[in-house]
């Protein structure tokens, strides 16, 4: 039987249907406005009346929320965890790892296989570090950086069954251009991050993506450009975005948007294991993590990774930006979805997979389909 909404005002990802209706099961069946809509004998109707339907969205950077985290390397903690950032409107997730040690991201690696075999929400996943540079160490433990390493990342990659699809790593190290080799000729895309790299080194690697723009990297100078100033420049870098308010000020955010435009940047939570828990005292790497006025901060006072939704993200990047919905729509799933290859997923069109996230006039998730499965918020 298929599930059929009427009357719902449709974005698309290349689009607006004012006045649309949608058909799916698992995949989108049919889409249009409500002019075309011919009923069939098998649907299930039911009238959004004016509701805003937008494609699932996609996350390239979590590392965990609601009490887990991808580090843990449980299969069944990745999977729940999973299945509740599905309630946030995440209906395509890329589990992210962090810097720890060989046998810890090994363990990672081989839970997020295990998980994925079960969980087609898992469609990659992405190493943040430990290839990256101590200065911009942030919440990474600095006893477990090395240098950029191929024969190892190919290690992790094959216990990850090849759904190694992001890394972040610092393009100024020793080794980096034979590490993007690897990466280029195994379909992973190198994410400058966590770097110290200059203008002039930037220019001399291959990294097409930053990770968490402006945080943890050589800053925008006037006499050097840096990291940040490069992804600003550079049409092909993609710059994901944490619109939390606190990672990065509003006012930042608009000048980013300004600068890449809406094809260019990605939204992303870099959420950790305090998500959706209670504030207070948490965990991310074996450090201790305090959690207040939604910011989760070290002991030392650095960020450590967000608490953020992606449900808040969406909202927050119009806010920020004065974006409109059709734009935020291109950096929360278009723009992933183009990025690494992800036919069936991105945008709400016939034949892919029925990820649709339902927001309501003031732009309140309600429901979210994954693979056309209901979750109610």
């Amino acid at each position: 039987m298929s599930i059929v909404l009427k009357h719902a005002e449709i974005f698309t990802g290349d689009g607006k249907i004012d006045d649309g209706y949608i058909r799916f099961e698992k995949t989108i069946e049919a889409i249009g406005p409500m002019s075309e809509y011919v009923a069939q004998a098998n649907d299930q109707v039911e009238f959004v009346n004016g509701k805003k339907l937008v494609p699932g969205f996609i996350d390239v950077h979590a590392h965990g929320g609601y009490g887990f985290d991808t580090m843990d390397g449980d299969p069944d903690q990745i999977n729940t965890m999973v299945n509740k950032m599905i309630h946030e409107g995440i209906t395509t997730i890329f589990p992210t790892t962090m810097t720890q040690s060989n046998e810890n991201i090994a363990h990672a690696m081989t839970g997020i296989a295990q998980a994925a075999k079960k969980n087609p929400v898992i469609q990659g996943t992405h190493l943040e570090g430990p290839f990256i540079a101590a200065i911009y160490k942030g919440a990474q433990p600095e006893k477990y950086i090395k240098d950029p390493d191929a024969d190892l990342l190919d290690h992790w990659n094959e216990l990850s069954d090849n759904l190694v699809k992001l890394i972040t790593y610092a393009p100024e190290d020793a080794g980096a251009r034979e590490f993007e080799d690897y990466c280029l000729e195994h379909g992973i895309v190198p994410s400058v991050g966590h770097s110290n790299a200059t203008r002039e080194q930037m220019l001399a690697s291959r990294a097409t993506h930053v990770t968490h723009l402006y945080n943890a990297q050589r800053e925008f100078k006037h006499r050097e450009p840096g990291v940040t100033g490069h992804a600003m420049l550079e049409d092909n870098m993609y710059c994901e975005l944490i619109c939390d308010g606190f990672h990065i000020v509003p006012d930042m955010i608009k000048l980013a948007f300004e600068q890449k435009g809406p094809y260019k940047i990605e939204l992303v939570t870099d959420s950790m294991r305090a998500k959706g828990m209670p504030e207070g005292v948490s965990e991310l790497g074996g450090q201790k993590v305090i959690v207040k006025d939604k910011q989760a901060r070290l002991e030392s006072g650095n960020l450590a990774g967000s608490v953020l939704t992606f449900e808040d993200a969406f909202k927050n990047a119009i806010s920020f930006t004065g974006c409109s919905i059709e734009e935020a729509v291109l950096m929360s799933s278009v723009n992933q979805a183009t990025e690494f290859g992800l036919t069936q997923k991105g945008s709400l069109e016939v034949g892919k997979d029925a990820d649709i996230n339902v927001f309501d006039g003031n732009l309140t998730l309600q429901r979210v389909y994954s693979f056309g499965r209901r979750f109610d918020n």
